[in-house]
C-alpha cells in the first residue's frame, strides 16, 4: 500500500459506489412473527460497483414502546404578546419510552487492511449472515396506533470514512400469544339494564336490555353468537344494535389519553311498543386487528362488545361486555354444541324398533300377593244393627278401596263403534 499505485487504489476504494444495500430475514412468511425465545437469522447483500473501504458493517436490533401528544396549544394574551395579536404558544408535551430489545453485531469477520482500521471489499456481491435470539422474557405485540406504538427492527449501517453512512432497515412483527383456552376467558358474561323513557313526570314507560356472551376471549375472524333479550314498554320504537369497540390507553407522564374506535357493527330488527324481541345468537365477526395488549406499562389494547339501544329523543340504553381477542383459538365445544350433543343424546331412544305384538300386561295376582292383599285390607267388625244405628246419630260408612282388582286383559274392544278412526302419528328426527 506503500506505493504510489496503492495510494491511488485506496483513495479509489475510500470513494466507492454501492450499487445495492439490502437486509433479508429468513422464514419470515412462514413464520408470521416472531415471539420470546425465537431465533431471527438472515443476511445482509452489499454489491459494489468498485472496491469499497469501510470503517464497519454493523448489525442493530431495537425493540421499544413510545407514547407522546400534546395537551394542546395555549393562546397568549395581546398584553403578552407585546403589542401584537393574540398568538399561540405550544402546549405541554407529553412523552413516555419503554425498550425491549437492544442487539449489536459486527458483521466483518475478516482483519481491517491497514493500521487505521478500515476494511477493503472487492467490487461484486457479498453476503453477511447473522443471527440473534429474541429475549426469552415475554415481549409485547407490535402495534402502531394513534398516540404510539411498539416497534421492533433490524437495522444494518455501513460506516464509510469518507462519505456518510448507509444503512437499511426491515421491521420485525413480535407477537405475545394469548391463549383464550384459558378459564378466565372461557366463562360468559351476561349483563341487564333498564332505562325509563321520557320527561320529568311525562314517562312513557321503560326499556329493559338482557345480553350474554358464550365466553370472554375470541380470536381473528371469529364470529361471536350474541344473546339478547330486549322488552320496549315504552311509547317509541327502538332499534337494538351492537358493535366491536377497540380501546388504546397511552400513559406518559402520569397522565393517560385514550383513542376509541369501532370496528364492527351490526343491526337488528325495530321493536315496536309494547313489543320484545330476542336474538338466539346473533353473530358479529371480528375484523383482522390487533391481539389484546395488557403487558405493556404506557400503552394498552383492550376490546369491548356493546350491545345498544338506539331511543329517539333520548340517550340510548348501552351495556357494553369485555373482549379479549387472543392467538391461539379455543380448542373446546362452546355451550351452542354441548346442549345440541345433549339434545341428540335425549333423542336417542327414537332408533329403538317397536315389537310387532306388544305383550299384554300382567295378572294383578302375578304382582300382588294374597298375603300382601290381606295385609293391606283390614278386618271389619260385626255388623251393627240397622235399629240401633237409626237410634244414634247418621253417619256414613264408606268401605274403603284398597288394590281392588283391574279389569282383565282383553284384545276385545268392549265398546266397540261403528266408525273406525284412523290417525297417523310421525316422528320428526
Amino acid at each position: 500500500m506503500g506505493s504510489g499505485r496503492g495510494c491511488k487504489l485506496w483513495a479509489a476504494a475510500a470513494g466507492g459506489k454501492v450499487k445495492a444495500l439490502a437486509l433479508v430475514l429468513e422464514d419470515e412468511a412462514r413464520r408470521g412473527g416472531y415471539s420470546s425465545g425465537d431465533t431471527v437469522s438472515g443476511q445482509v447483500l452489499v454489491e459494489l460497483a468498485g472496491p469499497l473501504l469501510l470503517r464497519a458493517l454493523r448489525l442493530e436490533a431495537t425493540g421499544r414502546a413510545w407514547a407522546a401528544w400534546s395537551k394542546g396549544s395555549v393562546r397568549v394574551s395581546s398584553a403578552w404578546a407585546r403589542g401584537g395579536a393574540g398568538r399561540g404558544v405550544p402546549g405541554t408535551r407529553r412523552e413516555a419510552e419503554v425498550r425491549y430489545l437492544d442487539i449489536r453485531q459486527s458483521l466483518l469477520r475478516q482483519p481491517p487492511e491497514g493500521e487505521d482500521g478500515l476494511f477493503l471489499l472487492e467490487a461484486g456481491k457479498h453476503e453477511f449472515p447473522f443471527s440473534f435470539q429474541l429475549p426469552q422474557e415475554p415481549l409485547v405485540t407490535s402495534f402502531s396506533g394513534k398516540y404510539g406504538s411498539i416497534e421492533y427492527c433490524v437495522k444494518a449501517i455501513l460506516e464509510r470514512p469518507v462519505v456518510p453512512d448507509q444503512s437499511v432497515k426491515r421491521e420485525l412483527q413480535v407477537i405475545s400469544h394469548v391463549d383464550v383456552n384459558s378459564p378466565a376467558f372461557l366463562m360468559p358474561v351476561l349483563r341487564s339494564q333498564e332505562k325509563m323513557v321520557g320527561c320529568w313526570f311525562f314517562t312513557s314507560g321503560p326499556v329493559s336490555l338482557s345480553t350474554k356472551i358464550e365466553r370472554k376471549g375470541y380470536c381473528n375472524e371469529e364470529a361471536i353468537p350474541i344473546y339478547a333479550e330486549i322488552e320496549n314498554c315504552s311509547s317509541r320504537l327502538i332499534v337494538p344494535k351492537a358493535a366491536i369497540f377497540q380501546t388504546q390507553t397511552y400513559l406518559a407522564s402520569g397522565k393517560t389519553k385514550t383513542f376509541r374506535q369501532m370496528l364492527a357493527n351490526v343491526r337488528g330488527n325495530p321493536v315496536a311498543s309494547g313489543s320484545t324481541d330476542t336474538w338466539n345468537g346473533k353473530t358479529l365477526k371480528i375484523p383482522p386487528v390487533t391481539p389484546s395488549i395488557l403487558n405493556c406499562c404506557i400503552i394498552r389494547v383492550e376490546y369491548s362488545l356493546a350491545v345498544f339501544i338506539h331511543i329517539p329523543g333520548a340517550n340510548k340504553l348501552m351495556i357494553e361486555l369485555p373482549l379479549v381477542i387472543g392467538t391461539i383459538p379455543c380448542t373446546g365445544f362452546s355451550s351452542r354444541n354441548s346442549s345440541a350433543g345433549q339434545f341428540s343424546v335425549d333423542m336417542s331412544w327414537l332408533a329403538l324398533t317397536m315389537p310387532e305384538h306388544p305383550e299384554a300386561p300382567p295378572n294383578y295376582a302375578d304382582v300382588v300377593s294374597q298375603e300382601e292383599f290381606s295385609r293391606h285390607v283390614p278386618a271389619y267388625s260385626q255388623p251393627v244393627d240397622c235399629e240401633e244405628q237409626l237410634c244414634g246419630h247418621m253417619f256414613a260408612y264408606i268401605q274403603e278401596f284398597r288394590f281392588q282388582p283391574p279389569p282383565l286383559y282383553s284384545e276385545i274392544d268392549p265398546h266397540p263403534t261403528h266408525i273406525e278412526e284412523r290417525q297417523s302419528v310421525s316422528f320428526m328426527l
